[in-house]
């Protein structure tokens, strides 16, 4: 996750964004689909159950009423009543349903292998429905069936051979498996099914418009959350990074930045303040300290100066450029050690305490003899201290006048 980390915060909290919108987005569709599949299976197992109620109490209700009309008017008979008054309500809907049993006389009324599994179900178990989705020919369909048992009006076609109509009789002969019924006896089912394509459709609708309401939602709250962190964090931030990108590059510590409000940035702001402050302090006393130290040595009546371990000037004074023979703008880098006759000398001091932390020259006043650029000779008396700055040490040597040749 390198990569991650080496981006900027604005485009990090917009990626941070995009994944949180996906992922809720990903598990409020797949709750919505989970919670659109239940509810519209519950829909239609409900008007399953009532359409197939309507079915069995109108072939309870004709068997009931009828006494000889089926003799004349064969619709009349409350099987084929109950199946044209299915037909009439499901026209133009999803559903599809019909009477079934194991002892049909209509062949349109033989049931098919699931509807068999479960008619000899209801004959063991005797249960008051059954609903489920399955898969048919690579194709999901919703089946519901309600049993039909049989009453005492339903006897005089179903029960026994001799006490059928005499139409009946002529149409199915002694011994057809649609006689013999006893009452309570399992006599059939209502079988509703509708393909879940239909339903799936109505889910898609459903799932498109609560995804746009919710897509929504979420846009404008992660919106408003995006505009809150840039606004409260981000810019304040992005602003702190300008300006100590401004103090590092001018080296100006007057900077300072408004502070807007009292929270985390608001007291980090308040720090860069504060220490824009301290630094600013500080690099005026230090400018002043450098002023008086220049001060000093300028109105010092012998030569000073400042060098590295390897010689190199970085501080002179005007005494120190009469003696060397050089401006100061010219003095400063040249290595010191080639003013000395005996330069190898200083330099092997200057290295000894290096190693070991003392040596000859350093603390003590020694004679030494300085040709300046012109070659003009002066013998001086060096006075060699050190100091250390930033851990490198600095060496500085003042250099009274014994007099010229």
């Amino acid at each position: 996750m390198s990569w991650f980390a080496n981006l900027k915060i604005t485009t990090k909290f917009t990626v941070i964004l995009c994944v949180m919108f996906v992922t809720l987005m990903g598990v409020n569709a797949v709750d919505d689909y989970l919670r659109q599949e239940s509810l519209i299976v519950k829909d239609a197992t409900d008007n399953a159950r009532i359409l197939a109620r309507q079915i069995v109490e109108t072939r309870e209700y004709m068997s009931s009423v009828v006494r000889g009309e089926p003799e004349a008017n064969f619709n009349l008979v409350p099987q084929v009543v109950a199946t044209q008054v299915a037909k009439r309500i499901t026209t133009g809907s999803k559903y599809y349903v019909r009477q079934v049993s194991l002892r049909y006389r209509n062949p349109a009324n033989r049931p098919d292998a699931y509807e068999t599994a479960m008619l000899q179900r209801f004959g063991r178990e005797k249960a008051a429905e059954q609903w489920e989705v399955v898969t048919i020919g690579g194709k999901r369909v919703f089946r519901y069936l309600l049993p039909m048992t049989a009453d005492a009006s339903c006897l005089g076609c179903h029960g026994r051979y001799e006490e059928a109509p005499a139409f009946v009789q002529a149409r199915f002969p002694k011994g057809h498996p649609s006689y013999g019924y006893r009452i309570g006896q399992l006599i059939g089912a209502v079988s509703v099914s509708i393909p879940m394509a239909e339903l799936y459709r109505q889910i898609g609708i459903n799932l498109k418009l609560d995804l746009a309401v919710v897509s929504g939602v979420v846009l404008l709250i992660l919106a408003a959350m995006s505009f809150m962190v840039h606004r409260s964090i981000i810019r304040p931030v992005r602003s702190v990074a300008t300006s100590i990108g401004n103090v590092a590059a001018t080296g100006n510590f007057s900077e300072r930045l408004g502070k807007s409000s009292d929270d985390e940035v608001g007291e980090l702001v308040g720090a860069f303040n504060e220490l824009m402050e301290e630094l600013d302090r500080t690099t005026r006393q230090r400018q002043e300290s450098e002023d008086r130290y220049r001060n000093v040595l300028e109105m010092a009546q012998s030569a000073i100066v400042t060098f590295l371990a390897d010689g190199k000037l970085i501080i002179a004074n005007r005494k120190a450029e009469d003696l060397f023979g050089l401006p100061k703008g010219e003095l400063l880098g040249v290595s010191i050690y080639t003013f000395f006759e005996e330069g190898d000398a200083v330099k092997g001091a200057i290295e000894t305490y290096l190693r070991e932390g003392a040596a000859a020259m350093i603390g003590e006043a020694t004679p030494q003899r300085i040709r300046s650029i012109r070659g003009n000779v002066t013998a001086v008396e060096m006075a060699l201290s050190v100091s250390r700055s930033d851990h490198n040490p600095l060496f500085t040597a003042i250099l009274r006048e014994n007099g010229r040749y």
